[in-house]
């Protein structure tokens, strides 16, 4: 029940997520306000994804291949495959599993409360590649 109830707002964030970052064009990736570029955000958007599967949903990472902060291509791959490695975690999550407290370098959480906390963290840097859209530079 939790994967069911989960996975509609889960999609309903990243897939909003998402179609701002396939707007987006190869030159837009270097714009950047302070040390933050919108292509460093995707990428980490999605390497959090992937870190958030294996730490508190016991899902293995194994080899992921990071794509080039400049190809908007690359990285929009790299978001399809983390969102889809994250959302095969989830539904492989029997029920109880959602509610297990995990212990990991950042603390002590559930994989529900994760959910939350990576829709959370997803909406973020959505707001920050809009005002580096509009502030930042090249």
């Amino acid at each position: 029940m939790t994967y069911e109830t989960v996975l509609p707002m889960w999609n309903a964030v990243r897939d909003r997520f998402f179609e701002k970052a396939n707007a987006l064009t190869d030159e837009d990736l270097t714009l950047q306000l302070g040390d933050q570029s919108i292509g460093r955000l995707l990428f980490h958007t999605g390497e959090v994804e992937y870190i958030f599967a294996d730490w508190y949903v016991d899902k293995n990472i194994g080899e992921v291949k990071k794509p080039s902060l400049l190809s908007k291509e690359e990285l929009v791959a790299f978001l399809m495959e983390s969102n889809a490695f994250l959302k095969d975690a989830m539904k492989d999550l029997p029920e109880e599993g959602w509610h297990e407290v995990k212990e990991t370098r950042m603390g002590n959480s559930t994989p529900l409360e994760v959910m939350g906390r990576l829709m959370y963290h997803t909406g973020i840097h959505a707001g920050q590649i809009t005002d580096i859209q509009k502030f930042g530079k090249q």
